[in-house]
């Protein structure tokens, strides 16, 4: 394959994955009202059902990013489609709760695999001065997901069941699988060679778990003793990086990165005060509001469709201005949407709901784009897997918090009870506390992504590409 064909069997395999991940997560959430009916879920078990799977991904993501480094990232790519789509078939076939949580975090697992290896898969094939036009368009594709999601979920929702939201995810994931093996040509193993660490990456899935997990279980007195050990097991594991001659993460780039160490903590920050936007208001929409699944999808889909429709070009923008000052704007907008969504009442206008949503939508595609674009590009190709995997985990970490956030307040405000009439002001309360706290992570953000520096001229491949350019013309 010539170099133009590499590129678009690379950036097709990456937008197909792309999509039937975010797809999965942002579904999933307009069906978990119907799941904790037939369940018998309390509000605090029922958030399991989305965090299982995203603290599996997050503990998975920095580990299955190095190894796609060393022993080839098509090769991970291709197994985590696999696994996605086997626990997504399981996950429709279960009879339980507990069950159904289990094959979550099997389709974690998956979803680690192929996010932290699509993204520098197209790290590796575009270079630095087409690669924000590459990253918007997977991007868009992320957030095609995420629109549909609610949309098409919610119709499967009532006129099947929550389980077609699952099955859907089936032809997809086949679909994806035959793309892989008859169009992507390659394997970007630039770390083979090096060994993998296997202790650091059981220190970094043990804490994580562990600190999650206490998280959820606040208000109990062990809640704080398990957020402490988890907190420790993330300083032990620090410690071993520094020491090891191959980490499975690089921790010396947030001491001598700039530019990646703020952009990787603004979007934290960002994930943080976004992701449970949508749980949240699917439990709002429906019970306040009494609203159908498939129209909560609908309104639901006015954040993500905005996303979709503004990420290439927030992407291609940060080709020519400084990705800090593209995703500063963007990470203010959501702040502004965040903190409208703080005064939402139980009466409060649809139309007023859906403008919110929209402002939200707006930011975020401002924001993640040029974000990922300055993170990326910021590295030495060899750390394209570990990169990327940061970047994953501060996504995942950022959304784990932000369940983890709605989580407690739910504990704190609502108690362990399945929510129904008589807990509607319970439940707009802890939207206001929510959407408050999400407001001023979100202020801090714009802190962050203002103050990570500049990245063109910092680019040497940048700076060699716009030279040729310049004494071509």
């Amino acid at each position: 394959m010539n170099d133009a064909e590499t590129k678009r069997a690379a950036l097709v395999c990456a937008v197909a994955g792309s999509f039937v991940t975010p797809f999965m997560a942002s579904a999933i959430n307009v069906a978990l009202p119907p799941i904790g009916r037939q369940f018998q879920m309390d509000a605090v078990l029922l958030s399991w059902v989305a965090t299982a799977y995203l603290l599996s991904t997050a503990a998975f993501l920095v580990p299955v990013g190095k190894l796609a480094d060393i022993h080839g990232r098509k090769k991970i790519y291709l197994a985590g489609m696999i696994i996605f789509t086997v626990s997504s078939l399981s996950c429709a076939v279960s009879f339980s709760d507990y069950m159904l949580i289990l094959f979550r975090v099997l389709q974690g697992l998956g979803s680690a695999m192929i996010f932290s290896t699509g993204m520098a898969i197209l790290s590796s094939v575009f270079p630095v001065p087409e690669r924000g036009r590459a990253i918007g368009i997977n991007v868009a594709a992320v957030y095609m997901g995420l629109s549909i999601g609610p949309f098409l979920g919610g119709l499967l929702t009532e006129h099947f069941s929550w389980r077609a939201v699952f099955l859907f995810n089936v032809p997809t994931g086949l679909i994806t699988i035959a793309l892989i093996c008859l169009k992507l040509k390659g394997e970007w193993a630039e770390a083979k060679g090096e060994r993998f660490d296997l202790v650091g990456s059981l220190i970094y899935g043990c804490s994580l778990i562990v600190f999650m997990y206490g998280l959820s279980t606040v208000p109990k007195v062990t809640a704080i003793g398990l957020i402490l050990v988890g907190l420790a097991g993330t300083a032990l594991f620090v410690r071993w990086e520094t020491n090891h001659a191959y980490p499975v993460f690089d921790v010396s780039l947030f001491v001598t990165n700039r530019v990646f160490a703020f952009s990787s903590f603004a979007a934290l920050l960002n994930y943080s005060a976004t992701y449970a936007v949508t749980f949240l208001m699917s439990l709002y929409l429906q019970h306040v509001k009494v609203l159908s699944p498939d129209t909560t999808g609908l309104i639901l889909v006015t954040q993500p469709a905005l996303m979709a429709l503004f990420s290439p070009l927030a992407g291609k923008l940060s080709d020519r201005i400084e990705p800090r000052i593209v995703a500063s704007a963007g990470m203010a907008l959501t702040a502004a949407g965040l903190v409208g969504l703080s005064f939402l009442q139980e009466g409060s206008n649809l139309y007023v709901i859906v403008l919110l949503l929209a402002v939200l939508g707006l930011g975020f595609a401002l924001f993640s784009s040029p974000n990922m674009n300055a993170i990326m590009s910021s590295v030495e190709g060899r750390l394209y897997g570990i990169a990327s995997g940061s970047v994953g985990t501060m996504r995942l970490l950022g959304q784990m918090l932000s369940m983890g956030i709605s989580t407690l307040i739910f504990a704190l405000v609502i108690g362990r009870v399945q929510i129904s009439a008589e807990h509607h002001s319970l439940l707009v309360t802890s939207m206001h506390w929510a959407f408050s706290i999400f407001s001023a992570l979100c202020a801090a953000g714009i802190f962050l992504s203002m103050s990570r520096g500049k990245l063109h001229p910092a680019s040497p491949e940048r700076s060699y590409e716009i030279e040729m350019r310049t004494g071509s013309d």
